[in-house]
């Protein structure tokens, strides 16, 4: 069964930086993409940042320049490196990946709170 896991949130001060990190197992299948959603209190889930596996970058405009997404292939792992924070990224951050086996399937993590606040 495929498991996808988030790691790293918390609270953090305006201008600070957190790294998030989201580990997918229990596949054979090739995992073809990656990606960050958000989702704050009142609005529709977002993609922030994505990769796929050729390592082809995607970023929301709002964090261009600012977050930094990363992939470690070899342990089905993707980073979300979060710098100069603003209050407006709080929301809950969840990881999503794309997996081919027969067909190709999505899978999401549970969510990992942010919180940007002085």
């Amino acid at each position: 069964q495929v498991q996808v896991v988030e790691s790293g949130g918390g609270l953090v001060q305006p201008g600070g930086s957190l790294r998030l990190s989201c580990a997918a197992s229990g596949s054979t299948g090739t995992i073809t993409f990656m990606g960050w959603y958000r989702q704050a209190p009142g609005k529709q889930r977002e993609l922030v940042a994505s990769i796929t596996s050729g390592g082809s970058t995607n970023y929301e405009d709002s964090v261009k320049g600012r977050f930094i997404i990363s992939r470690d292939n070899a342990k089905n792992t993707v980073y979300l490196q979060m710098n100069s924070l603003k209050p407006e990224d709080t929301a809950v951050y969840y990881c999503n990946a794309r997996i081919v086996t027969m067909v190709l399937r999505e899978y999401w993590g549970q969510g990992t709170q942010v919180t940007v606040s002085s």
